[in-house]
C-alpha cells in the first residue's frame, strides 16, 4: 500500500462526512443493478454506518466496478509531508473549524491570543492524533464530537485546564492528546454533537 493509500485508509469517517454517503449511492447503484442481493446490501448498508475510517469503507465497494465509490481521490484532505500542522495565534484568534485534516501533530502556538480547534466535522489523520501546545497568556478550544476521546497531558502554570473526555464507551476510541506547556493560560474541551446533528435535532 503506498503513502497516500495508508493516509486515506487511516481518515476518520464523521456522520456529516461525504464519503460515506458516496458509499451508500455506490451500494443502492449495484442493489438496483443485480450486483448485490437484498441480504448483502442491507450487510454492507449496515457496515457503512458502523465505519469510523475511510478504511473500513472502501472494502464495501472494493468489488463493484469502477466508479462505484471513488473514496479520498477529490477531498482535498491531503496530508503534509511531514504530517504537522502550524497554527499560530499573537495578539489575535486562530480557528479550525468545519471538514479538514487532523494531521497526527497539531503545533498550537498561542501569545495574547486564543485557537479554537473544531473537530466536529473534521477527519482524524489516524486513529491517535496529538495537540502539541504553547501557550502564553492565551486560550485553547478544543471541540470533538461524541466518541472521540480527549486525553490531557499539559504541563499546566498558573492557569486552568479542563481537557479529558473520560474513557467513553469504545474499547479503542479515536484519541486526541493534548500535551505541551500552558502558562498564565486556559484550555477548556466540549464535546458536542456536529452541525448537522444539531440543526436536525432543532428542526425535529
Amino acid at each position: 500500500m503506498n503513502d497516500t493509500a495508508m493516509t486515506h485508509a487511516g481518515l476518520r469517517a464523521s456522520d456529516a462526512d461525504r464519503d460515506r454517503d458516496r458509499v451508500a449511492d455506490a451500494l443502492a447503484d449495484a442493489l438496483s443493478e443485480g450486483r448485490l442481493s437484498h441480504e448483502e446490501h442491507a450487510e454492507r448498508m449496515d457496515a457503512a454506518y458502523a465505519a469510523r475510517t475511510l478504511g473500513e469503507l472502501s472494502p464495501l465497494t472494493a468489488d463493484l466496478p469502477a466508479g462505484a465509490a471513488d473514496l479520498g481521490d477529490d477531498s482535498g484532505l491531503v496530508r503534509s509531508p511531514d504530517g504537522t500542522e502550524n497554527i499560530r495565534a499573537v495578539l489575535g484568534t486562530a480557528t479550525r473549524k468545519g471538514r479538514w485534516l487532523v494531521e497526527p501533530r497539531t503545533n498550537a502556538s498561542v501569545l495574547l491570543g486564543s485557537a479554537v480547534l473544531d473537530m466536529r466535522e473534521a477527519v482524524l489523520s489516524q486513529r491517535e492524533v496529538t495537540v502539541q501546545t504553547a501557550l502564553v497568556l492565551g486560550s485553547l478550544e478544543v471541540v470533538v464530537p461524541p466518541g472521540v476521546r480527549v486525553v490531557n497531558r499539559i504541563c499546566d502554570v498558573l492557569g486552568a485546564v479542563n481537557a479529558d473526555t473520560g474513557p467513553g464507551t469504545e474499547p479503542n476510541p479515536p484519541t486526541v492528546v493534548i500535551t505541551g506547556s500552558s502558562w498564565l493560560s486556559a484550555v477548556e474541551v466540549k464535546t458536542k454533537e456536529p452541525k448537522a446533528v444539531e440543526r436536525k435535532r432543532r428542526r425535529d
